[in-house]
C-alpha cells in the first residue's frame, strides 16, 4: 500500500491493491485504508489494559533495547483541520494515536535524531514491544511509531510519537 499513498500527490488516478483510485482530492480515503493496518480493537484493549495496570514496554532501536515507562496510550487532536498531506513529506488526520513514555537511559540521544523528521527528510520507524494477556492467552505486540519529538532531562528523556502499525504474533 505504501507506493500507493507516495503517489498520492499526482494528479491521475492511481489504482492500487484492492482496486482503490486515488487523487489528491480524494487523500481522506488513504487515511481509511492506512487504519486497516491497525486492529481497532487490539489497540482498544491495549489502551484499556495500559490505563488499569503496568505494561512493560521494550523500543528497539539500532539493534539496542531500551524500557519504556510510563506509557500513555490516548487518540487525541492534531494540529490540522481537515486530513492533509504535510510539508508534502506525511499524511495528518484531525486525530492520531499519540504515544507517550520515559527512556532513563540517555544514551540513546544520538539515536533519537536519525528517528526525527527535521534532520532527516523522512521519520525512522520506532518498534516498540509488549505482551497483553487476552482471554488468558499472552500475545506479543509491536507498535510501529513516529517520534515527534522529545524533551531531555537530566536523568531521563521524555518521548512523544505517533502510532503508524500495530502488530499481534
Amino acid at each position: 500500500m505504501l507506493p500507493c499513498l507516495l503517489k498520492i500527490l499526482s494528479d491521475n488516478p492511481i489504482i492500487c491493491e484492492n482496486f482503490y483510485i486515488f487523487t489528491k482530492h480524494s487523500i481522506e480515503l488513504s487515511f481509511f485504508l492506512f487504519l486497516l493496518s491497525v486492529d481497532l480493537g487490539l489497540l482498544e484493549s491495549l489502551m484499556n489494559i495500559n490505563e488499569k495496570e503496568s505494561l512493560e514496554y521494550v523500543m528497539h532501536l539500532d539493534n539496542k533495547q531500551y524500557l519504556l515507562s510510563d506509557v500513555v496510550i490516548v487518540n487525541s487532536p492534531t494540529p490540522v483541520n481537515s486530513p492533509t498531506t504535510r510539508g508534502g513529506v506525511y499524511f495528518s488526520d484531525t486525530f492520531a494515536y499519540k504515544i507517550k513514555g520515559i527512556i532513563d537511559d540517555l544514551s540513546i540521544i544520538p539515536l533519537l535524531s536519525k528517528t526525527m523528521l527535521g534532520p532527516n527528510t523522512e521519520f525512522g520507524e520506532i518498534k516498540i514491544t509488549t505482551n497483553l494477556l487476552k482471554n488468558g492467552k499472552t500475545v506479543p505486540l509491536s507498535l510501529f511509531t513516529n517520534l515527534t519529538n522529545s524533551v531531555q532531562y537530566p536523568s531521563k528523556i521524555e518521548l512523544n510519537m505517533i502510532l503508524v502499525k500495530l502488530e499481534s504474533s
